[in-house]
């Protein structure tokens, strides 16, 4: 960015600075009047100046000045169930360290263990310990080393906890008093519910001096500030963490450690490049950029050798906690071991722009089935003979001891370390049989990864058509992996987190000074926050991942060119500015969209419209829109329930919703005749007879089959509630979409409990076919999936459509180099930055930018 570009940031007041014009004074309100009133006794009082006393608990939380900390304290408070249940887990916790604590110093140093060596004789317990003055004695210097950091330690966390205890009572009071909910209710509440009242609050009380309405953009801005960050960086390759080894392959190390060392370095520390909510000036000017890229290297260096001198420390506490956590499970259940789960690599990468933990963790347990069933569809014979055979050595032996015991010698216990070998070989016959292939599974890797591409949103395009392949398999591994592997990688990070801060972190200082410098906005009411966050499809969107008149071949009335003024360096990758702008328009159907992304989200609706009406009317199912109907309809559950919905008549599904509060004989006598494609134009009934073919045909029941159950809690919704086979599919969905929402927590549910679908694609489509739109709160989570299946398929379509075969995807080398190259010769971006207002309406507009500090060129 040039020097003269950073002149008008510098004469831009500070939008946090209190003056009078913007700050809002409470001040005491004096009612005059003169007409006549009655008092209590009866008297009339003529012209009494009544004084109002202002209520102080209403102006409490007027201006909050830091209200990061407070909006992400609530939503905590919110997702851990209140003050109550929070405390009480700080308190287990501080009482299960000192235990852990004491317990290992006593088994290591306090124990007698020449009394138990060759001693078969029943001995006390207080016979095997020390007594103390012995213990104390018997603590080396490195054991005292580790007893005193573990107090320290522990001292600190006593600190913190009555710091939180201070701060989520405040907290505590203005969900109680301001929010009017209780703490037993908040399991009740949606989050989305809590931010609502959130903004009706802010309008009263003004806990932002700076903008009078708050949008629900500036609170998960606010939340998600340096999260939004760290997933930029990600998306843009700038977190490499992944080492190729000499005999595991590729392998990635994003462990806790790591993560907690960047966010550290970048933004919670004193030499960070924040401060509070502010980018510091210096990274604001391109002038100094080699400099501070040398500071930043500076610090990287010192925390890589900090972690290197304390990763003995951090690698015992580690140890400990391991097996204090899973112990117990591992030595009922060894198998436990093989369970896969998402790395942090893979919850890093597939996280949207401002998306909250928990809906997160929604759409990654929707994906965990599918995920699981992909990896186990893979088998190498040659591994399943070995492990069938050792499965069978192993388990005979350990079996023919155990019975040898109990009905032949007990004597046979005596025998040294026979119980050693019998756990071994327990252990090693359980592990055996994890590995051997279920005979059952059928192999449909490409339906199978649709399926977790539909609940993920994000994976390698590169990987269309090529999942039945091992490299496919052996990358996804990188995203979910076992849990032996996750927990190795987290029992060596205090290896690891050095390593590749020193060498793979620090090399690329500079380019973090850039990525800071160039995709940092300012936002009236918010501060400075990442620029992808913005979701700003014209700044940051992909041609390639918007639709456009092209994507089929011919023009289409009202079709629209890409809403997209960007290049290689200034674009999302993946879709993702895309695919974060449709997650969090359907998660917060009241918030008033820029014309840009109301432009983009039209032209979407308006293009699978024009798609759906293409498909009816050609009766053609290879296109983008019927694929991604096919693909949804394969889930199974509510949402083959939503897609067979779709293409049944209103007046069927009219009548089907009526008759269903009868009995199933009254309304199997009047089914016959009325059959859902009695009125039906041909075309349609080609349609719909096309599409349910491919929803039932030999070859999708075999999908089906092994696509089922995998939406959480669907096996005890089928158990309560089996649909009949004659209810209409809006009766079936609305039995299915009661008891989902019976089983799962409305706290930890995506968006609002009743959503509004006029954003949705369902609902565009349901407005083409006249049909009966079911109202279902999981008909946001099916829209979703329709949208992320529905962007991927016009993508590749493009690229078919430009390269004329396959999609060709840059190494990652390339792709580095293609955002190395704006800076390794010291230039600047490949646009030039200046100061630009954004002409956005000032109804719809979510927050007001001031000097952005990048301006693309259009491509």
């Amino acid at each position: 960015m040039a020097k003269n570009d950073y002149q008008a940031l510098a004469e831009v007041s500070n939008p946090f600075v209190e003056n009078s014009s913007q700050s809002r004074h409470e001040s005491v309100g004096i009612d005059e009047t003169t007409t006549d009133t009655e008092n209590e006794d009866g008297h009339r009082d003529n012209g009494i100046i009544i004084h109002v006393v202002p209520d102080t608990g209403k102006a409490r939380w007027n201006h909050i000045e830091d209200l990061d900390s407070f909006f992400t304290r609530m939503y905590f408070y919110h997702q851990k169930h209140g003050f109550t249940v929070m405390m009480l887990n700080y308190i287990f916790d501080l009482v299960i360290f000192a235990f852990v604590v004491w317990f290992v110093t006593t088994v290591i140093f306090c124990v007698d263990y020449t009394v138990l060596d060759g001693n078969h004789t029943r001995i006390t317990i207080y016979e095997a310990i020390l007594p103390q003055g012995e213990c104390i004695n018997a603590i080396t210097l490195s054991g005292w080393l580790v007893i005193f950091l573990s107090g320290l330690f522990w001292i600190f966390r006593l600190i913190r906890f009555f710091y939180h205890a201070v701060q989520y009572y405040d907290i505590k009071k203005f969900f109680n008093t301001a929010l009017k909910i209780d703490d037993s209710e908040l399991g009740n509440y949606t989050w989305h519910d809590v931010q609502r009242r959130i903004r009706e609050v802010q309008m009263e009380q003004q806990m932002c001096i700076h903008k009078e309405h708050l949008t629900e953009l500036d609170i998960y801005h606010r939340i998600l500030r340096f999260k939004n960050y760290m997933v930029a960086m990600m998306n843009k390759n700038l977190i490499q963490t992944t080492i190729n080894l000499p005999l595991a392959g590729e392998t990635n190390f994003f462990s806790k450690s790591l993560r907690f060392n960047l966010e550290l370095i970048f933004f919670r520390s004193p030499w960070s490049v924040f401060d509070n909510w502010h980018l510091k000036e210096q990274y604001k000017r391109s002038t100094n950029r080699t400099e501070l890229s040398q500071q930043l290297s500076k610090y990287i260096f010192y925390a890589g050798l900090i972690n290197l001198i304390f990763a003995p420390v951090i690698f015992l506490f580690a140890t400990i906690f391991c097996i204090f956590s899973y112990g117990d499970l591992v030595k009922r259940d060894p198998g436990v071991l093989g369970i896969r789960c998402w790395s942090q690599y893979g919850m890093l990468y597939m996280r949207h722009f401002n998306e909250l933990d928990h809906e997160l963790q929604a759409r990654l347990n929707r994906a965990y089935k599918p995920a699981v069933k992909y990896m186990e569809s893979f088998s190498s014979p040659m591994g399943a003979v070995i492990a069938r055979k050792l499965s069978f050595l192993f388990g005979g032996v350990s079996t023919m001891i155990f019975l040898f015991f109990m009905f032949v010698d007990e004597d046979i216990a005596h025998i040294e370390h026979i119980f050693q070998v019998v756990s071994i070989l327990t252990l090693l016959a359980i592990v055996s049989r994890v590995l051997i292939p279920d005979e059952n599974l059928i192999f449909c890797p490409e339906q199978l990864m649709t399926a977790v591409l539909a609940h993920t949103h994000y994976l390698p395009v590169a990987w269309k058509g090529l999942a039945h392949t091992s490299h496919v398999r052996s990358q996804f591994g990188q995203f979910f992996q076992l849990r032996v592997f996750y927990l190795i990688s987290e029992l060596l990070s205090p290896i690891t987190t050095p390593f590749i801060l020193l060498f793979y972190i620090r090399p690329k200082a500079l380019d973090y000074v850039d990525f800071f410098r160039n995709f940092t906005v300012s936002v009236v009411g918010v501060g400075d926050v990442c620029s992808f966050a913005q979701m700003d499809v014209r700044k940051h969107g992909n041609s390639e991942w918007q639709p456009t008149h092209s994507t089929e071949g011919d023009l289409t009335e009202g079709a629209t060119a890409p809403v997209c003024e960007t290049n290689k360096y200034t674009q999302g990758e993946h879709g993702k500015t895309e695919l974060s702008l449709v997650h969090f328009t359907l998660t917060n159907p009241e918030w008033k969209m820029p014309s840009d992304a109301h432009n983009f989200m039209n032209g979407l609706k308006r293009h699978a419209q024009q798609d759906f009406n293409r498909t009816r009317q050609t009766g053609v199912m290879n296109t983008a829109m019927g694929q991604s109907l096919f693909s949804v309809g394969n889930l199974g559950g509510q949402y083959s329930s939503i897609v067979d919905s779709l293409i049944m008549p209103q007046r069927y599904d009219a009548f089907n919703m009526g008759m269903s509060q009868f009995s199933p004989g009254f309304r199997n006598s009047i089914h016959v005749s009325h059959h859902p494609d009695a009125d039906m134009p041909s075309h349609a009934y080609d349609f719909n007879r096309m599409l349910q073919q491919h929803l039932s045909d030999g070859a999708s029941m075999a999908y089906r089959s092994n696509l089922q159950n995998i939406q959480e809690n669907e096996q005890d919704e089928n158990a309560e509630n089996p649909p009949m086979p004659e209810e209409s599919p809006g009766h079936r969905l609305a039995s299915s979409a009661m008891t989902s929402s019976v089983l799962r927590g409305a706290s930890h549910r995506e968006g609002p409990m009743n959503a509004s679908h006029d954003r949705s694609l369902f609902h565009s489509l349901y407005g083409q076919t006249g049909g009966y739109e079911p109202v279902s709160s999981d008909l946001t989570t099916a829209d979703m999936c329709l949208s992320t299946l529905y962007l991927h398929e016009l993508f590749h379509r493009q690229n078919r459509r430009r390269s004329g075969s396959s999609i060709r995807v840059p190494p990652t080398s390339q792709q580095q180099h293609l955002w190395q190259l704006p800076h390794r010769d010291g230039s600047q971006m490949p646009s030039q930055s200046h100061t630009r207002s954004t002409a956005y309406p000032e109804n719809v507009r979510p927050a007001a930018e001031k000097t952005p500090l990048l301006n693309p060129k259009k491509t």
